[in-house]
């Protein structure tokens, strides 16, 4: 009895972190019909609540000792719908479709893109560095898209905007499939010791975050999206400074 307990639980706890991939492609499906029916507020927001679902299903399987090879590829499948399509079909609708087939070829490149990274992800996990990501992370490009939709969520009628959101796909499609590394924080410490201004300044952006909470998460999404750029630039100047000869 005790044995067939015990074989239920690990049963359970297998399908649980499915359960919240199947949540995040749920929320993925969804977005897209929003899309289409034109209620884009609502198709960012499952995007932001997809990637949430994304964050937990990998930690619950971690903590449950329950991560499975089925897990990793289902949960890519999942994303590819989450944040490739569902973004690409919000950006084309909300700002692209104006430009007609430069608009439709900018979305589709960003899917191409998205499905590219994924693909590197799963066959680079044992080899690089757990401290980085190789290029941008899909569900942060997708993030972008969402959280500039949520800051703005009337179509867009400016030509301008248009041109910059067309160029802004254009990037983030470069960034996913380039080299270029953005900080995991799966390093990150939280019991080790802090400067005393951490908590004020954690204070502060959660002030910041509940007044204008689309602003607030639209600027830490386009901070993070810069942050691989800069990183790359300031290394680039950095080899390039002249090194001062030993004193005597």
């Amino acid at each position: 009895m005790a044995r067939l307990s015990r074989e239920r639980l690990s049963r359970g706890l297998f399908i649980l972190p499915t359960l919240f991939t199947v949540g995040n492609l749920f929320c993925g499906y969804l977005s897209i019909w929003c899309t289409i029916r034109g209620t884009f507020e609502i198709a960012a927001v499952l995007i932001v609540a997809a990637a949430v679902l994304d964050a937990l299903d990998g930690r619950i399987a971690r903590m449950t000792n329950s991560t499975s090879e089925f897990g990793e590829e289902y949960d890519s499948l999942a994303d590819l719908v989450s944040f490739g399509v569902a973004p690409a079909v919000l950006a084309y609708s909300w700002g692209l479709a104006d430009f007609d087939r430069l608009g439709w070829m900018a979305s589709f490149l960003f899917v191409v893109c998205g499905s590219m990274r994924l693909a590197r992800f799963n066959i680079q996990t044992h080899v690089v560095d757990k401290r980085y990501f190789v290029g941008l992370p899909i569900p942060a490009a997708a993030g972008t898209v969402a959280t500039i939709v949520l800051a703005t969520p009337e179509r867009l009628v400016s030509r301008m905007w248009m041109a910059g959101l067309l160029g802004l796909t254009f990037l983030l499609s470069f960034l996913m499939i380039s080299t270029i590394r953005y900080r995991s924080f799966k390093d990150l410490d939280l019991k080790r010791r802090r400067p005393a201004w951490i908590l004020p300044a954690i204070a502060i952006a959660f002030m910041v975050i509940a007044y204008r909470p689309e602003l607030a998460l639209a600027t830490v999404v386009l901070v993070f999206v810069a942050s691989g750029p800069v990183g790359k630039l300031v290394g680039f100047f950095r080899r390039r400074e002249p090194v001062s000869p030993a004193s005597p």
